[in-house]
């Protein structure tokens, strides 16, 4: 009976730790991480594409400072997000290892007091709690902050604009506007966004999800910059290390805003929500499938920022998941 608790306990912390990495194996996916100038601990402003906003920067090279954003920046330097990460892993960590070292000293989860069920029953409540808290807060800064932060000026797909999932209807077509200066932040330098530019941002998307599809870091290295080409590296690397590699197919752009564009120390960056649809699919070293559909496509929105030099192209600088 111990062993049998002990075999499932050990499936459980396997299951939570293991899951993710098979479904966000596309390069980039399940991340926030990268540069965004001045405003890498800054929240890019929320649009239609992307309305709940952007998770905040994960990883990045650049140093992290105080910053008027609500709970972005903690005092110290040290990021608030930081401290929000890291108490529920550490907590979930903390309640598997009291579980396994209850069953290994024969005396079941938390000292007899809790099966192996109720320990997962607690860790379900904790998780609800977790979605309700978040709802609020979502709740509570969408009624005290703007919904848009400027016009659609990305936008694509068929009927009713491509709002929908899946395979966008008929083919793009784009509608533009003009972007308020600086993403609507003041002491931002306006940068003026063209119709070729999304055209640049819409096919660096494809374009770097094909070279990370085929393993190739030197297809990468032009379309990235340093610190975003060393993560990717270190991603197509642990699917090495894991036997997998996860291919994705016909990149399709179903929706995107501009949320974002500046100027700073002789740089311009854009931030651009972007819906997309695509084929993505894991494979083992023999070729079966351990994740995804090859006959499906399935969508995912992400806010990929871009830096150039002035009248230089476009390269990708961050990537952050949407909330």
């Amino acid at each position: 009976m111990r062993r049998t608790r002990l075999m499932l306990a050990i499936f459980a912390a396997l299951s939570l730790a293991l899951a993710p990495g098979l479904a966000e194996a596309r390069l980039g996916g399940g991340g926030s991480f990268g540069s965004r100038g001045s405003q890498t601990y800054t929240p890019p402003p929320m649009t239609r594409t992307a309305p709940s906003g952007a998770e905040p920067m994960q990883r990045s090279l650049t140093p992290n400072a105080p910053s008027p954003g609500p709970g972005f920046g903690a005092p110290g330097g040290a990021p608030a997000f930081q401290q929000r990460s890291g108490f529920m892993p550490g907590l979930m960590g903390g309640l598997i290892g009291a579980g396994l070292g209850g069953l290994l000293l024969g005396h079941g989860f938390f000292g007899g007091g809790m099966g192996v069920f109720g320990f997962l029953g607690l860790l379900l409540q904790i998780f609800l709690v977790v979605i309700v808290v978040r709802y609020l807060i979502g709740l509570f800064r969408g009624r005290s902050s703007p919904a848009f932060a400027g016009p659609n000026l990305f936008a694509r797909g068929g009927p009713g604009g491509g709002q929908g999932g899946g395979q966008p209807q008929g083919g793009p077509r784009p509608v533009y506007g003009g972007a308020p200066p600086g993403g609507g932040r003041p002491g931002l330098t306006p940068v003026a966004i063209s119709p070729d530019d999304f055209k640049e941002f819409e096919r660096l998307l494809q374009a770097i999800q094909a070279a990370g599809s085929a393993q190739d870091i030197n297809a990468l290295r032009p379309m990235v910059t340093p610190e975003m080409l060393s993560y990717f590296a270190e991603e197509l690397t642990h699917q090495t290390s894991r036997g997998v590699r996860n291919v994705v197919t016909d990149v399709r752009l179903v929706q995107g805003d501009l949320a974002q564009s500046w100027a700073e120390q002789g740089r311009e960056y854009a931030t651009v929500a972007m819906k997309f649809s695509m084929v993505d699919v894991t494979y083992d070293a023999t070729g079966r499938i351990v994740d995804g559909n090859p006959n499906e496509h399935v969508t995912a929105t992400e806010l990929w920022t871009f830096v150039r030099s002035p009248g230089g192209r476009w390269i990708l600088s961050a990537i952050q998941q949407a909330r």
